[in-house]
């Protein structure tokens, strides 16, 4: 298909080997990992928790790895492994069971993952190339919280074979940073160093303030009109480097921005979609004003590394009896004429942007800025289900935040998945831009079921679902005006997880007031929850606009 045509059809993907991060096969077929088939009867030359060896279910041999995630523990197991610079690796393995991830850290690259949920042995199979100065790397597979016992067999790493050495400390960091400073806040990059890193710690005056795993950091709640002093060091199990050179921040004079400008408490943010799949075709005039930020869906990518375009589709034109980029042009100043806002979501079939370094980054704040200016959007949406880098995804969207300047807007859609916990990717996302970040508007849809802040497993659909999941967002870091909740505008917008707009009001207002809760109870109450996202306006608008009307309008009583 050429255009995203529904969200559900991406959810379909859990059912499926996703091979990510792919490079050229190795050049050797030798199989680098101790004990890869459990023969010995143990887990000997594994780091292992919640892990045992079985003797069924198997691939081959007489045992197999099984593991079992329990509360917070996802039930990882993991392999250090020498290896050689600048050389192709493959990483494979037997797996059956629920959600069941295969990767590898420290190679000096993109570090490579890919997961599937399999009744049965299923390989699965991701591959990579070492950095110029890593001479080790460390596989692993794990389950996911809340998920039965995985089953693992028959692990292949294949690649030509290390150097050894004695494992040393890393190189100081260097080109240490600041691209952006608020009036609260300071935002730092750095390069990698070089040799084996297990992380970064960050010195503010002088004192270290934070430990982080990737080339960036924020600080935030600094003083306004304030100079900081800044380095960084690295660290891995050997010690920590030397710190790199120090430099001077200074924060913004004010009392801080508003991220978002001038949208409302309660915002309820509706995708519009610029191509035609069934669902109602709108020119974006005719969106209501019960939608307070409308995301355009979708910004394309293109053949440079990070960098996305924006063009008009012709199946859409052709169902609206012809649409222009002027009169595009034109309704988004209407829209802001009414008091909505209008951010260019990217995402989609045509839309899986890799920002993976820093030329990446600037291609994507540049190119993103040349088309907010044509056309006058307000912000960006990440919608990214191919997944996302925290750190350089970051840097791009405070470098465009800085070209953009006051009332910049920036949201995420992350998937369930992806926000389970503040290790994941996206979770990381959001926390590394909290100072310039509008909302998360997560997908309550499409998912299955998945654990909730209190270690309970909900279904979707459900009230619960919302609410227990919310939790983890605003327990781990984010506010409540950053929390926004993501659901179908009626059961052909999604493939699962479709509920009455009423279920979604009653989750806002257990949420806000701690009434109308269902079983799962909030320990807190937040008033200030954002709101609610839908996908899609198209598809609300052919159900006539019940999710709009209905959430809208009891956001009043929040």
């Amino acid at each position: 298909m050429s255009r995203k045509w529904t969200r559900w059809l991406v959810g379909a993907v859990a059912a499926a080997t996703v091979v990510l991060g792919a490079a050229a096969p190795a050049s050797a077929a030798s199989n680098l990992l101790a004990n890869p088939g459990f023969e010995a009867g143990n887990t000997s030359g594994w780091t292992c928790s919640g892990a045992t060896t079985v003797g069924s279910p198997v691939h081959s041999g007489s045992y197999a790895l099984a593991a079992t995630p329990a509360g917070q523990d996802y039930a990882q197991c993991s392999q250090r492994v020498t290896v050689l610079p600048n050389s192709a690796y493959t990483l494979s393995a037997y797996v059956q069971g629920s959600y069941i991830y295969l990767g590898a850290t420290g190679t000096g690259g993109t570090d490579p993952q890919t997961w599937t949920v399999s009744g049965s042995y299923t390989q699965l199979s991701t591959s990579f190339t070492t950095g110029a100065s890593t001479t080790s790397v460390t596989v692993y597979i794990h389950g996911w919280y809340g998920q039965p016992t995985y089953y693992a067999d028959d692990f292949v790493l294949s690649g030509p074979g290390g150097g050894g050495g004695t494992p040393t400390a890393p190189a100081a960091p260097t080109g240490l940073s600041s691209p952006s400073q608020t009036s609260s806040s300071v935002s730092l990059a750095w390069t990698a160093s070089s040799g084996d890193v297990s992380g970064y710690n960050v010195y503010q005056n002088g004192s270290k303030v934070a430990s982080v795993s990737g080339t960036s950091y924020t600080a935030t709640g600094l003083a306004a009109s304030t100079t900081y002093q800044y380095a960084v060091s690295a660290y891995n199990s050997v010690g920590e480097s030397p710190k790199s050179g120090t430099i001077s921040a200074t924060t913004k004079a004010g009392g801080g921005g508003n991220p978002g400008g001038s949208l409302p408490t309660h915002v309820l943010t509706g995708y519009w979609q610029n191509f035609y799949n069934g669902a109602k075709a709108l020119k974006l005039a005719d969106v209501p004003t019960t939608y307070d930020l409308v995301a355009v869906a979708f910004a394309d990518a293109t053949g440079t590394p990070g960098a996305i375009s924006f063009t008009l589709d012709s199946g859409l034109s052709g169902q609206l009896g012809g649409y222009t980029d002027a009169q595009f042009t034109a309704d988004i100043a209407t829209l802001h004429s009414r008091g909505q806002k209008v951010i260019l979501s990217v995402g989609g079939q045509n839309g899986t942007i890799s920002v993976g370094d820093s030329s990446a980054a600037t291609n994507f704040a540049n190119s993103a800025y040349s088309i907010i200016q044509r056309y006058g959007f307000d912000g960006i949406d990440i919608d990214l289900e191919n997944g996302v880098n925290a750190t350089y995804m970051g840097q791009a969207l405070h470098s465009l935040g800085s070209k953009v300047g006051a009332g910049f807007i920036v949201t995420l859609a992350p998937q369930t998945i992806d926000m389970q916990s503040t290790g994941m990717a996206y979770f990381q996302l959001a926390l590394n831009i909290k100072d310039i970040l509008t909302i998360v508007n997560m997908q309550y849809y499409n998912s299955g079921s998945m654990n909730g802040c209190d270690q309970g497993v909900y279904s979707q659909g459900t009230e619960n679902f919302l609410t227990a999941l919310a939790c983890i967002q605003l327990q781990g870091g984010l506010r409540a005006d950053q929390v926004g909740l993501g659901l179908p505008a009626s059961s052909s917008a999604a493939g699962g997880g479709y509920m009455s707009p009423s279920t979604v009001n009653a989750g806002l207002d257990c949420l806000a007031k701690g009434a109308n809760c269902g079983s799962f109870h909030p320990s807190a109450t937040y008033p200030t929850i954002r709101g609610a996202m839908t996908w899609s306006i198209n598809w609300d608008a052919s159900n006539g606009y019940a999710f709009a009307n209905t959430v809208h309008g009891h956001f009043g009583s929040l």
